[in-house]
């Protein structure tokens, strides 16, 4: 008797996660689609109209950000699942049916909670593994696009120019000839300091996203009257001339490293970062444990919620999920955003949305496993 009732459960268990399976996969398609449409397709526009990324380049370093937005994913996807199966369950009264052949909330609920357990760690597991050797990777590709900007290779005797935003001249190339990116025999003048003109002279150069390298050169510093002012020479040197993008690529620097990395890029570099600099990393660190744990949280409040009352005809267990998935991005981003500001602790600024979610959970699913009969 033992044995047969132990196999109808093992029975229920696959039943009840081959509907998660289903819905999660949908879940997880959807959501990745929604975010690729939105937030990651204006950044790639922006890279391309701002730093001249080529197009595609942009989309390759947009599917190496893949593993990144499937860890953002992962819980919504949970949730959606959780949610839609058991609002399921609960309008063709199988619950109403299970609870009644003796099998509890709690039992029925069980492999919805170590599937969440098994996400979580998988989770953690490509964020900690995936996640920084794409993210680095990307960054690589950007940068490497950058690199090889407005270098017009196989031509000989060009110039080029560089303006100002409101279209005067500041700087003009001279270049005898390109081959494989490097350019030859550069004359350049630059006028973009007020009172003075400076010409370089180089044997050879290439740009780069710190700006541009040369090698054997020279530059002079001529005033308004004509008079040199100053003489330089060197061997190998990177002349910024305003375009360093490094800033603006490493902005998700805590995204390309795992955890034990990031702990040791603080202890490291921690005492030379600014406060806001340092709070973000900080809530980086923490955010690597707090995000892949949000997937349990979420079923600890979906369950309770997916339960639908006998006088409720209409499945809306799609509804309960886009509102919950709502209210965590947005106790997420004010949580992140007072984190950075340095206005609660950085700690708190990552877990905020675990606790609520979690305090809430427990009270629901306290109230309907345990007090509604």
């Amino acid at each position: 008797m033992a044995d047969a009732k132990m196999k109808n459960l093992k029975l229920l268990d696959k039943y009840i996660l081959g509907q998660v399976l289903g819905v999660f996969v949908m879940g997880i398609c959807v959501f990745s689609s929604i975010i690729l449409a939105s937030d990651t397709f204006i950044t790639l526009i922006k890279q391309i109209s701002q730093f001249g990324i080529p197009f595609k380049v942009a989309i390759i370093m947009v599917i190496l950000n893949l593993p990144q937005i499937i860890v953002m994913t992962i819980p919504m996807g949970v949730l959606l699942a959780t949610v839609m199966t058991l609002n399921g369950l609960s309008l063709k009264s199988e619950i109403t049916v299970m609870r009644a052949c003796g099998i509890g909330l709690n039992r029925i609920a069980k492999p919805i909670f170590i599937f969440a357990v098994v996400m979580s760690i998988f989770s953690f597991f490509i964020n900690e593994t995936i996640v920084p050797v794409m993210t680095k990777q990307s960054k690589d590709l950007a940068l490497w696009a950058l690199g090889q900007k407005n270098v017009p290779d196989g031509k000989q005797n060009f110039v080029f120019k560089d303006t100002a935003r409101d279209g005067s001249l500041k700087r003009l190339f001279y270049v005898g000839h390109c081959e494989d990116k490097v350019l030859y025999n550069i004359t350049l003048l630059d006028t973009s300091k007020e009172d003075t003109i400076q010409i370089l002279q180089a044997d050879e150069g290439k740009t780069s996203p710190e700006g541009w390298n040369f090698q054997k050169a020279a530059v002079y510093t001529i005033d308004e009257a004509g008079k040199i002012l100053n003489t330089a020479l060197f061997e190998d040197s990177t002349l910024s001339f305003g375009m360093d993008m490094t800033k603006e690529m490493n902005k998700n620097i805590a995204k390309e490293m795992n955890f034990p990395h990031l702990i040791k890029y603080l202890s490291e570099k921690g005492s030379s970062l600014d406060t806001k600099q340092k709070n973000i990393l900080v809530i980086e660190l923490y955010d690597k444990l707090a995000l892949p744990l949000t997937t349990i949280a979420l079923v600890l409040i979906g369950v309770p919620l997916a339960i639908t009352p006998p006088r409720v005809r209409y499945n809306r267990g799609f509804l309960f999920s886009i509102l919950i998935i709502f209210a965590y991005y947005l106790i997420r981003a004010l949580s992140i955003s007072f984190g950075e500001a340095g206005t609660i602790p950085p700690f708190l600024a990552a877990w905020m949305p675990n606790i609520v979610l979690t305090i809430a959970g427990s009270y629901l699913y306290y109230k309907k496993v345990y007090t509604i009969q």
